[in-house]
């Protein structure tokens, strides 16, 4: 069984095992528009929770994306490297950015699960 967290800077994960599937919520693509160019991190890279690790470009703006969690990179989605629209075509599906081996599954308690998020993202629309 998977189970999904999101950060209130708008970052989801869900995890299933030691793994988690990262990228951005459905929330965040609105706000951007017009997703043009990804940059993800490279699989081996160690990160702590918060840190920076991709960053996502639209006709809009430029925006960092940080880590949900510590850990190490397994995998990043180059479909979405090669394809930037596809994060707004399935931001939670296809979309997703990158992988992370959890170093301390505890830090899951720091994020959000979905009902947090969907008030969170009320009180911005």
């Amino acid at each position: 069984m998977s189970a999904i967290y999101f950060s209130e800077d708008h970052e989801w994960i869900q995890v299933e095992g030691d793994i988690g599937t990262c990228g951005i919520t459905e929330f965040a693509q609105e706000q951007l528009g017009d997703i043009v160019y990804v940059e993800l991190p490279d699989p081996g890279r160690g990160v702590a929770q918060n840190d920076e690790i991709a960053v996502v470009e639209s006709v809009k703006a430029a925006s960092e994306i940080y880590a949900p969690v510590s850990g190490e990179v397994t995998e990043s989605n180059e479909d979405v490297a090669d394809d930037p629209a596809k994060v707004n075509a399935d931001a939670m599906g296809d979309g997703w950015f990158f992988k992370i081996r959890l170093s301390d599954p505890r830090e899951l308690e720091n994020l959000m699960e979905k009902a947090a998020y969907d008030a969170l993202v009320a009180g911005q629309s």
